[in-house]
């Protein structure tokens, strides 16, 4: 490893030097390590897809081709590798750079294994990494902040809920029904790990209601809670339209929810007087005809106003004990109707059945993308859903599941003991509440 106390002031016979960028937001610190780059030979950047990226951060504000006009204006680059691996193995075995250069901040975060392998690839051809200090004072995620607050946010949830289609292969989407759990949705980070989007279900937004699950929230509600959404996170949301309604409502509904920045709908092919799928009573819950439910398709997506919203079409035959077969003979036909992706619903405990209903679907010509709701086999890891081609995963009810108890222990506690200390240690201090408001 070169030490880099001093940099040498001219190029070595154009050695190749290799630089791993994202270049989602350029700044003086991406300058400071291209401008050091060149003094030891022929810059190549490797820059990272959309792919690449969602790996292990999340996908950056713009796309490739945006990031890729960016860096090649840049002066000291001299060339640019598309680099689609997020350890960039397969560039730097085809470059076998004599030089890698990197800001050292990579040596803590969660790129030190990338690091490490980097450090024992290059070592078989010889090569030598260059690790430059991080520029201080300096930081994308600020800029990121400051690049939000003033974007369209309609214009941004949609543009990356389409490239995170197309780009990663396991969308995570997490349960909201209000403005605290999107802003506890969107704030949540396990290492590398985030949520991707918010789905607002008609179980759990009636819920926080105090309301049953019937298709009783009216529209100026849904509009409300979606603006309260929206005014705390900035994340892509998908909405749950149960049946989507009598057709002729149905268009009024997708033209309003389009306005308010929804970026996918999902219309269900129940029909009759709504119960929920988990219920008891859903056998007695009647399923649409394919011909009438590929009509709905249709209207909805002839109601949409942006050509960037999706919609996407709910199968309930597994639900309904219809079978396989059905299920398969549905989803081709809502794709075939123009539906842009299907979700798949099972009420089991295991994900048998959903992992045979993927067998066959992932083998049609027009697949779309493919989203499950894991709320009965939970014990399903996303691993597994992603190795049987499940495109998205929904956590659909378990953030308001986990706040019912919660309160109700709270609240019987303070009866029993006739005082609110004995409950502090399982409530979040008024602190806390201040911090996650950001005040």
């Amino acid at each position: 490893m070169i030490k880099t106390n001093g940099f040498l002031e001219v190029k070595m016979n154009k050695k190749k030097v290799f630089v791993p960028m994202a270049c989602d937001l350029i700044h003086e610190g991406h300058i400071n390590i291209l401008k050091n780059a060149a003094k030891y030979g022929k810059v190549i950047v490797g820059l990272l897809t959309d792919e690449a990226i969602s790996v292990y951060k999340p996908l950056p504000l713009l796309n490739y081709k945006r990031r890729l006009k960016i860096i090649t204006s840049i002066k000291f680059v001299d060339n640019v590798e598309k680099t689609g691996d997020w350890d960039y193995r397969q560039a730097l075995e085809k470059i076998r750079p004599d030089f890698v250069v990197h800001g050292d901040d990579w040596k803590e975060n969660n790129q030190k294994q990338v690091r490490a392998n980097v450090i024992k690839q290059i070592k078989t051809w010889k090569g030598s990494l260059i690790e430059l200090p991080y520029t201080k004072g300096i930081s994308s995620t600020i800029i990121k902040k400051i690049f939000r607050k003033n974007i369209n946010p309609d214009i941004l949830r949609r543009e990356t809920f389409n490239r995170l289609l197309n780009s990663k292969k396991l969308i995570r989407v997490i349960e909201v029904h209000n403005g605290l759990s999107a802003l506890i949705g969107s704030k949540s980070k396990y290492k590398n790990k985030e949520f991707d989007c918010m789905w607002l279900s008609s179980l759990t937004h009636s819920t926080s209601k105090g309301k049953p699950d019937i298709e009783y929230i009216d529209d100026t509600t849904v509009s409300s809670t979606i603006n309260d959404i929206f005014d705390c996170s900035l994340k892509p949301l998908l909405f749950d339209a149960d049946s989507g309604g009598r057709p002729e409502h149905l268009k009024f509904t997708i033209a309003n929810l389009d306005r308010l920045g929804v970026s996918a709908i999902v219309i269900e092919d129940k029909i009759g007087e709504k119960k929920n799928s988990l219920s008891k009573k859903v056998y007695s819950q009647k399923q649409d005809s394919i011909k009438k439910f590929c009509d709905k398709i249709k209207i909805a997506k002839k109601s949409t106003i942006s050509s960037d919203i999706r919609i996407f079409a709910r199968i309930e035959s597994l639900i309904l004990n219809k079978g396989l077969d059905d299920a398969l003979q549905r989803a081709n036909a809502y794709i075939n109707a123009g539906a842009d992706g299907i979700m798949i619903h099972s009420k089991k405990k295991t994900p048998n059945e959903v992992f045979a209903f993927c067998k066959s679907y992932n083998k049609f010509k027009n697949r779309m993308p493919l989203i499950v709701v894991p709320s009965t086999f939970d014990k399903t890891y996303e691993k597994d859903l992603e190795k049987n081609g499940i495109n998205i995963v929904i956590y659909a009810n378990q953030l308001i599941r986990s706040a019912i108890p919660s309160m109700q222990k709270t609240a019987e506690n303070i009866l029993k003991n006739q005082r609110s200390f004995d409950e502090v240690r399982n409530m979040m201090s008024i602190k806390e509440i201040l911090q996650l408001l950001d005040q």
